[in-house]
């Protein structure tokens, strides 16, 4: 047996199995509790079709062909949203953090703009660039720019100045100081950013599609919404939940193979 081996049987931290069994143990005892209790009546299967019925029609949406195509159209939107906001977020946040000046002339506007809600500016979205796509993706980018933007701002701004002063004796130029030193040092809130502008963009999406769409998953929803098809509703927030979950994953993923060389607490 291999010291690693060891040192990880001897750490008493659960094993991948156990973990994902934990993970399962709240989701999979609620569906059960809610699935028992629909089937006796004591819930009411319009507001709450059971866990079995809402299968049912995510099997039938899949077979008619209406369900992967709205669900691209939406993943495209979203991923179209957070790359703009995302990216612009990133690029001001780093711009903001390594110069005062930019600090002193952005950041009062951009925190005015941040504290307008999503909501507040659909119909202005809505009437300078109409309910196509333009509309809809810059509503996403507006919610996915601000997590990137702050986060990249507070990582740059608590690197330690010591760094500064050592690349400056080693004779670094600007551009190296960022690449070499601070965008590594800001890492750990840069992903943290990025998992956030991640979950935001999905929300923004919802947002979009529910008021002014003709197609993607919250569309569908919302045309469900009208018919009483309840089940629906309940597939297209199970669609959208599963599908931010595993954006999650992938930037966490990442985040363990960028950041390998921190020794953080684990539990």
């Amino acid at each position: 047996m291999t010291n690693r081996a060891i040192a990880v049987r001897t750490s008493g931290r659960p094993g991948k199995v156990t973990t994902f069994g934990l993970g399962l143990l709240l989701p999979g005892t609620v569906l059960i509790l809610w699935q028992t209790l629909g089937h006796y009546g004591m819930i009411s299967e319009m507001l709450f079709p059971t866990p079995y019925t809402i299968a049912e029609s995510f099997v039938t949406l899949a077979a008619s062909g209406d369900l992967w195509p709205n669900f691209r159209i939406s993943l495209v939107r979203a991923l179209a949203g957070f790359l703009l906001g995302g990216g612009l977020g990133l690029l001001l946040g780093i711009l903001v953090g390594l110069f005062r000046r930019s600090e002193k002339l952005l950041d009062p506007s951009l925190q005015m703009i941040r504290m307008i809600p999503s909501l507040a500016v659909v119909p202005l979205f809505i009437l300078w660039f109409g309910i196509g796509e333009e509309s809809k993706v810059l509503l996403i980018a507006k919610g996915a720019f601000f997590p990137l933007y702050i986060n990249t701002f507070m990582g740059i701004r608590g690197v330690d100045n010591k760094l500064f002063e050592v690349s400056r004796v080693l004779g670094f130029s600007r551009l190296k100081q960022v690449v070499r030193l601070v965008l590594p040092a800001a890492l750990p809130n840069i992903i943290l950013g990025v998992r956030l502008s991640l979950g935001l963009s999905w929300l923004g999406l919802v947002v979009a599609e529910l008021i002014a769409s003709t197609s993607g998953i919250g569309y569908m929803m919302s045309d469900a919404r009208q018919f009483a098809d309840t089940p629906v509703v309940f597939v297209g927030i199970i669609i959208f939940a599963i599908a931010g979950l595993v954006s999650d994953s992938i930037v966490r993923y990442i985040e363990r193979r960028l950041l390998r060389w921190q020794d953080s607490y684990r539990g």
